[in-house]
């Protein structure tokens, strides 16, 4: 798991949005993925972000990962949960499993960059991001969503984000968007497709063939509870006879 360009400079930009955050958890211990290339497009992110006095590599660590960062946006002292403490992660938990009750509303941020698509049971590690996030906490994730073959045991869409985070846990969807690895390439912002009334067509046509991430961001509120089960909003219209069939373009 490491945050690059593109991570950092969605990091620096909610930074602005969220404001300082007081506990943060990190889903794997991030690293920085900076190695003196492409300073430019860091400290742009960071003076766009209204952090003037600092550049890219006073953000990094000799151990490599990314503490430091996450502090100058001002989240804060971040902590980090694996699966084993091999990166010295202050939590070992499996996140296919429950997580303990010490854990449970214990985080304003959670961030995962790269973590969720190595674990086999997503739901329950989705269920455990919104059991640990504190009531108006933000959870924000960087998994893969396109090119990332034979990397992980999974890639994801836009369809999760909207069916599980806005509909079966009540949460607030900030930002969702297709999210280029190479900077060079724009994102592409991906709306419910509830909302829409079809599936995101024609996303081949806008992206490149090489890794996109699904970026997304969401907020927690006060009254959010899990429903118990998640359904692809699409499936749900013909069910009820609002949607009659359509072929993906």
């Amino acid at each position: 798991m490491g945050i690059d360009i593109v991570q950092f400079d969605r990091l620096a930009k909610l930074s602005r949005e969220i404001g300082p955050r007081e506990a943060t958890l990190m889903l794997g211990r991030q690293g920085l993925h900076y190695r003196g290339k492409g300073a430019r497009l860091f400290n742009r992110s960071l003076r766009q972000a209204g952090i003037a006095d600092r550049t890219i590599d006073d953000l990094v660590q000799e151990d490599g990962f990314a503490e430091k960062a996450f502090a100058t946006f001002g989240f804060g002292d971040a902590r980090a949960l694996d699966y084993s403490d091999y990166e010295g992660a202050d939590y070992v938990h499996d996140l296919n499993l429950p997580v303990a009750s010490d854990l449970h509303g214990k985080f304003d941020f959670i961030y995962d960059g790269g973590t969720i698509e190595h674990v086999f049971d997503v739901p329950q590690a989705l269920r455990n991001v919104f059991t640990m996030l504190k009531p108006g906490g933000v959870f924000a994730s960087a998994n893969g969503m396109n090119g990332w073959w034979g990397h992980g045991l999974y890639q994801f869409s836009a369809e999760l984000v909207y069916s599980f985070w806005k509909r079966t846990a009540g949460c607030e969807v900030l930002i969702c968007e297709a999210l280029p690895a190479q900077p060079k390439f724009p994102a592409v912002a991906l709306r419910d497709p509830a909302d829409l009334g079809h599936r995101l067509f024609g996303l081949w046509k806008k992206l490149p063939s090489s890794r996109v991430y699904l970026y997304y961001a969401i907020r927690k509120p006060e009254d959010a509870k899990l429903a118990e089960r998640t359904l692809q909003s699409d499936y749900v219209a013909r069910w009820d006879g609002d949607l009659e069939g359509s072929e993906e373009e």
